[in-house]
Formats: structure tokens, sequence, C-alpha cells
């Protein structure tokens, strides 16, 4: 598809809560509403046991299938700029049950930028303490994984047997690219 001049006129097709369709010349593609974007989570329990990687599962109704990911969530989508690390901490208590002592921004990223304008930061979180059972609001239902980093390639190749989605970051984890210098 060609790309369009920067001057090129951007209509919104279709705005909601959370996302917005927009086109520019020919290109369609998807943005956050409002400024939203959202923080990510590589959580690393250093446990006697050696160290473990907190992953979520939960259903993805685009997909329509359980999901194995980073903890994530959205940024500003109830205070308006919220700093991703604030974000990442509710998240990762919301959602894992666990509460960090150490964290490191790694830097912002893009997913899918040939359809999607949403970025999200990467955030590492060390000196994990378990405060609670984790599961989300609202009945997000997520099941929390404390997963032996010896052990991660098996356990995502068991989990995309059994049917379930493997986030893209998750596939940065088993490269070994999200654990450089961690």
């Amino acid at each position: 598809m060609p790309r369009p001049s920067p001057d090129t006129p951007i209509e919104t097709r279709w705005e909601g809560r959370f996302i917005t369709v927009k086109q520019q010349g020919t290109w369609e593609y998807v943005a956050r509403s409002r400024g939203i974007h959202a923080a990510v989570i590589l959580a690393i329990d250093e446990g006697e046991d050696g160290p473990h990687i907190i992953l979520v599962e939960q259903y993805r109704v685009p997909l329509k299938i359980q999901c194995l990911e980073l903890p994530a969530g959205l940024v500003g989508d109830d205070t308006a700029g919220e700093a991703a690390e604030i974000a990442a901490e509710r998240e990762l208590e919301e959602e894992t049950g666990y509460r960090a002592a150490h964290w490191r921004t790694v830097g912002e990223f893009y997913s899918s930028p040939g359809m999607v304008s949403e970025s999200f930061t990467l955030l590492i979180a060390k000196g994990l303490t378990k405060i609670g059972d984790g599961g989300g609001v609202d009945g997000e239902d997520i099941v929390v994984h404390r997963v032996p980093l010896a052990g991660i390639a098996d356990f995502v190749a068991a989990k995309r047997a059994e049917g379930c989605g493997i986030d893209v970051r998750v596939a940065m984890l088993l490269a070994g690219g999200l654990l450089g210098g961690v």
C-alpha cells in the first residue's frame, strides 16, 4: 500500500471509548483514544529456587481463545497524564498479586505498527513480594503462572499445544531479547 504524504488529512471513521479507526489516504489503522497507551511488565521473581517469570493467561475476545502474556494494562484510561510506572505498579498487583520493590523502564515499543498506532512502555519489575491472589478486576479471570526461567520454552510450547494464543512479547522473552541486561 503506498505511503500517504504527511500532509494528507487524517479522517476518523469510528471512535469508541478505547479505540479509534482512522484513515489517511488509502491507509486504514487503529489508534488508542484519548492518548491512552499501555504498560507491559516483565516481572522476575528471583526466589531461592532460581529465577521465575510471572506470566498471565486470559481470554481475549478478538481471538476467541485464552492467551499467554506478560502482565500489562492501560496507562491513562481513568487518569489523563498518568505515568506508565504508576499504571505498571497497579496492573502488576491487580493481575498477578505481586508487588515489586525495584522497577526499571526499558523504553517505548510498538507491537504492530503497520496496523495499530498504539505504543507500550516495557518495564522490568524485580524484588517481588506476593501480596494477593491477582486475577484482575471486573471478571477478567486472569490465571497467574510463575514459570521457571529455565523451563519457559517448554511451558510456552505446552500452552500452545493446548490451543492457547501466545502474545508476541512472550516470543521476545523466548528469544532472550527481553532478558538482555536483566
